[in-house]
This record gives structure tokens, sequence and C-alpha cells, in this order.
């Protein structure tokens, strides 16, 4: 995994507000009926809709609270908006974000689930 991913867990389990996120039961079992894989095209299809647009309408307001384990996790890695993916992963908001930016956000999402279910 990396390094830099496995800092930022470090550093947001730390958080008052993001440590407060966890997968409920039936996320828990959204994620084992579908599997890792549907999970991680999920969060690519979320990223690239609601966070890799260089304007985002509604931002701040883009990813609910509940409904997929993938907006959970984004809650809790900060990746839920542009504000936040800038303060916690220093990524710019005024532009489009990279492939690699996009990757970088989708594992991060998948690393904290992976904890989730390992724990």
């Amino acid at each position: 995994m990396n390094k830099q991913i496995i800092e930022i867990y470090q550093k947001l389990k730390k958080s008052p507000f993001r440590s407060k996120f966890h997968l409920r039961q039936n996320e828990l079992d959204y994620v084992n009926q579908n599997g890792m894989d549907v999970i991680r095209n999920h969060a690519y299809d979320f990223i690239n809709k609601r966070l890799a647009p260089v304007i985002i309408l509604n931002d701040g307001k883009q990813t609910p609270m509940k409904g997929h384990p993938v907006f959970i996790a984004q809650h809790a890695t900060a990746t839920c908006c542009r504000n936040c993916l800038y303060k916690w992963h220093h990524i710019a908001k005024d532009k489009c974000l990279t492939n690699q930016e996009i990757d970088y956000v989708v594992d991060t999402i998948m690393y904290w689930i992976e904890q989730e279910i390992n724990n």
C-alpha cells in the first residue's frame, strides 16, 4: 500500500470528526455481497462525477452521509468535497483532478474500507 495513504489514514484516525465514521452492518453486507472490485468501480464512478470536475455546483454537499459504503468512506477519509480534499490531501481546488489524483482518492477510500472490514 502507498505510504502516503497509510500516513493520512493514521492522521485521520486522530480527528474527532473523521474517526466517528464506521461502516454499519448493512454497509458491510453490501461490500461482502458485491465484492471489492464492484465497490472500487462505484468509487471511481462517484469520484469522477462528484469530485473530479473543476466546478462542482454543490461542493461541500455532494456526498451523502449514508446510503453507500463509499460515501461513508469519503467522509472518513476527507475525500468528500474539494475543500476537505485540499485541507487534508493538499490537492488544489481550482482544477480538474488528474487520473493520478483520482487513483489516489479511490485507493484511499478502498484502504479505509478494507480496514473497516478487517476490524
